[in-house]
């Protein structure tokens, strides 16, 4: 139903809107099972979570809100007017997540003539958000990781590792194939260390 639901929102909304669909019972790497338009984010079927479906998988949450008309960006810099809308099964369990995207690159050149269809209900972000792939997702999380603790990973005693690695459980970033090994690799500790860092008390 809801690939259909894709195809028809995409089809009233032209070429410059991309629908996907999530499947949250999939690894993290594969839970696009349709999307309308993909040129728009440059994502396909089979590709993994954006940042909001990673949190909806860690966290788990059993009433997310849907969060409506707020600003992402692409890496190609295309700025969007997103929505994504929390999908519950039979059980009332979220078990999808449908995102809407609209390019709104063009009509932000003409904003003046065409307020009413591109505004936004959110408050005003400093920075729209970004729409990645999930290899792409982890890698901006380590570098979160080391700007909170505010010094390089050359730089860092085991306090700091703790500190930076904690934030990565806590963000998703272990959802991730294979993210153990890169993560002890870049901070140069062994995957036994890692996973006691994770379980340390700070």
């Amino acid at each position: 139903m809801l690939k259909q639901v894709a195809a028809g929102i995409a089809g009233q909304f032209g070429s410059s809107c991309e629908v996907v669909v999530h499947d949250l019972s999939r690894h993290p790497d594969h839970t696009i099972v349709a999307i309308e338009n993909g040129h728009v984010s440059g994502r396909k079927v089979g590709d993994g979570a954006s940042h909001v479906v990673i949190e909806q998988m860690e966290t788990n949450d059993p009433e997310p809100k849907d969060h409506l008309c707020y600003l992402t960006k692409t890496p190609d810099g295309k700025i969007l007017k997103s929505s994504t809308v929390y999908i519950r099964n039979s059980k009332g369990k979220v078990s999808g997540i449908l995102a809407i995207n609209y390019d709104i690159s063009k009509l932000l050149m003409v904003e003046g003539a065409v307020r009413d269809l591109i505004s936004t209900q959110s408050p005003p972000q400093a920075e729209p958000e970004r729409i990645v792939n999930v290899n792409d997702l982890l890698e901006d999380l380590i570098q979160q990781s080391v700007g909170l603790v505010g010094k390089p990973v050359a730089l860092m005693n085991k306090d700091d590792k703790v500190k930076a690695i904690q934030f990565l459980n806590q963000n998703g970033a272990f959802l991730v194939t294979k993210s153990g090994d890169k993560i002890a690799r870049y901070f140069g500790i062994s995957k036994y260390t890692l996973y006691s860092y994770i379980d340390a008390k700070q």
